[in-house]
Formats: C-alpha cells, structure tokens, sequence
C-alpha cells in the first residue's frame, strides 16, 4: 500500500507545486491591482472655474495666446510713491522691544529714509526685466509668469521643466538669485550631472502681475488647475514642480490631481496639520527615545522642547494669519493705501521667519541676510500692482474652505517628492509624519542653515538639493 501511495503522493505534490505558486501569484496580482487601482482613484478632481469679472462667456473659446510683458514705471508712479513717503507718521517704538512687537519703527525709520533717497525703482525695474515675462488668460483672468530658458545645453544633456511657485508674502522676484543655478549650472560651479532647468516661475493670481480673481473661492486647487493648464500650454505633457510656503501646497495639490504630468514634486515646507493618538505618542516618547517612534537626533533637536518650539513660537508668528482668513479686505486697506505701512507689514516677515532670533535685534537682522534693493524690490512689486489685498484674501479662501489644512492630506502623494528641511522654519516635520501624506519620499535633506524664504535667503544650497533629486528621480 505503501508503494501504491508513492505515485498519487507525487503526483498531489506535483499539484501542490503548481497550485500554491500559481495561488500566490494570483493573490499577489490582484493585491497589487488593488493598490494600483487605488493609487489612481486617490486623485484630486480637476474640475474647471471662471475668476473672470461677471458670467462666463459660453461661446467662443479663450485666448489662450502666450503674450510677451514688459515691466514699466512712470514719473507719476514714483512722484506718488515719494509723496507718501515724505508724509510718514512716526510711532516711537518701546525702548528695547527689538522686533518683540512687530517692526522697530526706529529701524522702519532708517528703511523708509533709504527707500525715499537712495532706492532706484528704475534700476530695480530693469533688473526685474532682465528675464522673459509673459501673460496668457486661464480661466478668465491674466497669468503671469516668467520663462527662462538655459543659454547653453551640452550634447547630450537633458532639459527638465521645472515649475517655482512663491507664497506669501513672496513673489516670483524670491526666485531671481536661484533661477541662473538651476539654468546654468556649470557657468556657477555647480554638479549638476546630466540635469539642466528650463524654469517657469508664475505669480499666484491675485499676487503681483497675475490678475486677481473676480469670483470668490479661488483656493489652492483653482491655482494648482490654473498652473497644470499653463504648463500645458506651454506645451509640457511632464514637468518637475517645486514650492515652499502656499507654493508647497498648490504644487502638492499639482501632483495629487494629476499625477502622470509631475515627474517629482520638490518642497522645502510641508503641511501636515492633522492630530492623531499616534501623532500625541510619537510627541511624548520622542524627546526620550526618538528612535523608538521614528525620529532621527535632528528632529529631536528641532522639534523640542515641544511647547516652545511648537506652540509658542507658532502663536507668536500666526497674529497674521487669522485676520487674513477672516477679515483680509479690513486690514488690507490700510496696507495699500501706505507704503510704509505695506513695508512694515511685509518685511517684519522676512525678519521673523528668516530666523526667528531676529526678534532680538534692533534692525530685525533684515540686512545680515539680504539687500534694502531686493527687499523693497519685493514690497514694491505688491505696491504698483495694488496686490496686498488679493494675496491676503487668499487665505480667507483656503481657510474657510479647510481650516486646519488637512482635507487634502487624505490624499495621497505617490510622485517622487523630495524635502528641504531648513532648521529655521516656522514649523518641522520629520520625515516619518511627512510619509503620512508624502508615499514615495525619494530625499529628505536636513538642511545645514537657512529658514522660510530658502530661494531668496540660501539659493545655492536650494538649487543643490532640488538637482541631487531631480538627479535620482531621473535614474529610477
């Protein structure tokens, strides 16, 4: 019996053989069209707006003409500008307040004295011109942009289109120093491998030269659909983005909506805003034993201590942020109505978020990391543009809709993303709370100095990091 068992015993492990293979290959298949098929259902929809002033015009298509756009002043803009400015009112600042308060009016003082004797808007307004700029009508409003090409690409190198998105209060003017690093890396010392950019930088409607949008609602979905368009038009099918501040969350929500156009998504700020009891675990035991939940040494140092670095520091740095996503059209008046007023407002940021130190200094350490020229630069990009207002609705817009930020984190990024962690930003977070939203984290690079502004206060060390992922992305 025993011998008369032996075939049907091979012949049952030869079924075995067959059988469990072919059973695990075909739980693993449908495993993995699980994930795929979900992976492509979890996108944004893309949908469609109108921003322009009334009812959409049904008939007739848009122009959707690329048209070139110079930057221009008069006489009369600059008169008016001095005018206000010769009428200052002083406020006496508290003695030995530094930046604890808000912008030092004695320093304002000095500010507003080399603003009115010494900056040249004229100057600065061909320095602004020496790149390409453009408009082109999306959605019924007028984007601009600007659109730099390299002057130079060897044999055999590669062009990667690469999409720079500002925030607030920022403007395409914070990518002025980065752009020739990313366009001409060679000519500035830079590795650059086999990756050359061709850059387009566009300001956020409602920011600078880009037309304000008419409609209510224009949140950072509009803008990211807005932005996939532009890009399409300019005839790129696949693009890299990249975006700090509202620029981080309108390229994350680029890759979320149509995922098969981003190659990779490069941030140097990340929301994640979501609380959790996990969330609550890891804040507890890391200050103790960071590795047991994921933290590395340096996010321990520059997470805690918790309250102050979190809480605290926050509080001190959001006044802003809550009458901008209530009331942005009160306290914008003021602002766009003064420059000087506009100047304190704006620049205070460039202070505090540059490093938070600052708060300790007489002249809010504005100079130790950047020029009056790019400064005012920037502040009079919202002042002849009359923009201040639209840029603070946009917060009103986002958080009305969202107010923690977090809707869109249910959503899952699965482009290669790469993250700049710069030791003096508003807010850190380490790479494992970061992999909650982000799936497919190809780099995260704690950076070695540098805060909120990275392209406008450390250029080289952004443009290094946005090439060292762009360079592994292209060899996946």
């Amino acid at each position: 019996q025993a011998i008369l068992s032996l075939p049907r015993s091979f012949e049952y492990s030869q079924k075995n053989a067959v059988l469990v293979p072919a059973a695990a290959l075909g739980v693993g298949g449908m495993l993995l069209y699980w994930l795929r098929s979900g992976r492509r259902i979890e996108t944004i929809d893309m949908g469609d707006g109108w921003w322009g002033s009334g009812e959409r015009h049904l008939r007739g298509k848009e122009d959707a003409s690329i048209r070139p756009f110079k930057i221009e002043t008069s006489d009369k803009e600059i008169e008016d500008l001095h005018r206000r400015l010769d009428q200052f009112r002083f406020t006496p600042h508290v003695e030995g307040a530094a930046f604890q308060y808000g912008f030092n009016s004695s320093y304002l003082r000095k500010v507003v004295d080399y603003w009115r004797n010494q900056f040249d808007w004229r100057k600065q307004v061909e320095v602004l011109n020496k790149y390409p700029h453009f408009h082109t009508t999306i959605e019924g409003i007028d984007i601009h942009f600007i659109h730099v090409k390299p002057s130079y690409v060897p044999h055999g190198r590669a062009v990667q289109p690469l999409l720079l998105v500002h925030g607030w209060p920022g403007s395409f003017y914070e990518f002025y120093k980065i752009i020739p690093l990313l366009t001409e890396p060679a000519k500035h010392g830079l590795n650059e491998g086999d990756v050359v950019f061709e850059v387009i930088c566009p300001s956020i409607p409602g920011y600078g030269f880009s037309e304000a949008p008419h409609q209510k609602e224009f949140d950072s979905i509009a803008t990211a659909r807005i932005f996939h368009k532009l890009m399409n038009r300019l005839g790129f099918k696949k693009f890299y983005v990249q975006g700090g501040d509202w620029g981080s969350r309108i390229t994350t929500n680029m890759a979320q909506m149509l995922p098969q156009s981003v190659k990779g998504l490069h941030l140097n700020l990340v929301f994640i805003a979501r609380q959790s009891l996990r969330r609550l675990i890891h804040t507890m035991l890391g200050a103790y034993v960071p590795w047991l939940v994921g933290f590395s040494r340096e996010d321990a140092r520059r997470f805690y201590p918790f309250m102050q670095k979190n809480v605290y520091e926050v509080l001190q740095e959001s006044g802003y942020l809550h009458i901008q996503a209530t009331k942005p059209d009160t306290a914008g008046c003021g602002l766009n109505d003064s420059p000087v007023g506009l100047a304190a407002y704006i620049l205070e940021k460039f202070s505090t978020w540059t490093d938070k130190s600052f708060r300790q200094r007489d002249d809010g350490g504005l100079e130790s990391k950047y020029s009056l020229d790019e400064l005012l630069t920037n502040v009079m990009i919202y002042w002849v543009t009359s923009s201040i207002v639209s840029s603070m609705r946009y917060y009103k817009e986002n958080f009305s809709k969202d107010p923690d930020l977090n809707a869109h984190n249910r959503v899952g990024v699965y482009v290669p993303t790469g993250i700049a962690a710069f030791p003096q930003e508003i807010v850190h977070v380490p790479r494992v709370w970061a992999k909650d939203v982000y799936k497919n984290i190809i780099t995260y690079t704690y950076m070695p100095r540098g805060g909120h502004f990275a392209a406008f206060e450390e250029p080289r060390l952004l443009a290094e990091d946005i090439m060292q992922f762009v360079q592994k992305v292209e060899q996946l």
